[in-house]
């Protein structure tokens, strides 16, 4: 089959597009034909080496997280699931490969694709909004009346969180730039700061929740626009213990996290308020839970630009960019 691999890693290196052997099929697995794969941040700093540390793949491999497509055959163990019938998923870490003509996918990390959706929006959703969920739901407990400050909000992960925090009744409050800003409005964001003229931490304070996916300084000065007890989950860094503990880090690595991490859990305890570090993972049960949100119209895809497969460079290359709104998608089929 066809798919774009990594062959060493290195920043901004082009994958190459390669024919490669059929995956084998675990018996917990269904093979899904790729139509479209979403394309994230997450692909670039893993063909950079940058998440070596606890994502350590040896190359060459396959790239690419997210995948919307049909079922072509099924595992022995697996019952969820028909062949024919139209999924979508965040593959599992060591798992992954949707930048290809076909995927494994665990059955437990599989769901149907909402009703309403196309391939190419349906492969925009998994990993963006299993992020969000897993941020906003499991670990802030996000309730009606909250404040959430949502960083980048017209990236794809800020689009998905505005509308699911909006959802759920919170105050939104987010940053984008000049151009963006009655864009990121009609999403449902409150607050909308344009960073191209204003410094957030000048205008915000009391915040119950800040979802941070963007660098250092700015998780420093996140951490002041939150009240007393607040929370500030990071997906972007740095990994704390607790993550290292949930992942089960070797000990030295346990020990490169803690020390990565020492400033900010020093800030945040002298500030009284929360720091964790959030690596989402593929749940199809979420997906799920996800759907009904979907099928309904509380939220909808957000999409920038669909690349066709062999543009797949193009793609990752746009991502990066930081220039996107919303999410981009590779039409592979």
């Amino acid at each position: 089959m066809k798919a774009f691999t990594v062959n060493r890693y290195e920043k901004k290196s082009a994958l190459t597009l390669a024919d490669v052997s059929m995956p084998e099929l675990h018996d917990d697995e269904v093979l899904v034909e790729v139509y479209a794969a979403g394309v994230n941040l997450l692909d670039a700093k893993l063909r950079n080496g940058e998440f070596k540390l606890i994502l350590p793949y040896r190359t060459p491999f396959v790239l690419g997280h997210d995948v919307a497509g049909k079922v072509v055959k099924i595992g022995r163990n697996v019952r969820q699931f028909k062949l024919g019938e139209e999924v979508y998923s965040r593959t599992d870490d060591f798992r992954i490969g949707t930048f290809a003509e076909f995927v494994p996918v665990k059955e437990a990390s599989l769901a149907l694709k909402p009703r309403n959706l196309t391939m190419e929006e349906a492969a925009s959703i998994p990993l963006v909004a299993l992020t969000v969920w897993q941020a906003l739901i499991e670990k802030a407990k996000l309730t009606r009346g909250q404040k959430v400050f949502i960083q980048a909000g017209s990236g794809g992960v800020g689009t998905f969180a505005i509308q699911l925090a909006k959802y759920l009744g919170a105050t939104v409050a987010t940053t984008t730039s000049t151009g963006n800003v009655a864009w990121v409005k009609n999403l449902g964001a409150d607050i909308v700061i344009d960073y191209k003229k204003d410094e957030f931490d000048n205008m915000l304070s009391g915040c119950d929740v800040v979802l941070n996916s963007q660098d250092g300084k700015t998780l420093e000065k996140s951490l002041g626009v939150l009240q007393p007890g607040g929370k500030l989950i990071s997906i972007s860094g740095p990994p704390d213990p607790a993550f290292a503990d949930q992942i089960k880090a070797p000990w030295l690595v346990k020990q490169v996290m803690r020390v990565l991490s020492f400033g900010v859990r020093r800030k945040a305890k002298r500030l009284n308020v929360d720091y964790s570090f959030l690596f989402m993972t593929a749940s199809g049960s979420q997906l799920r839970q996800i759907t009904p949100l979907i099928e309904s119209g509380a939220i909808r895809p957000v999409i920038d630009k669909v690349f066709p497969f062999e543009a797949t460079n193009e793609a990752l290359a746009y991502v990066e960019s930081g220039r996107a709104k919303g999410k981009v998608v590779i039409k592979v089929r």
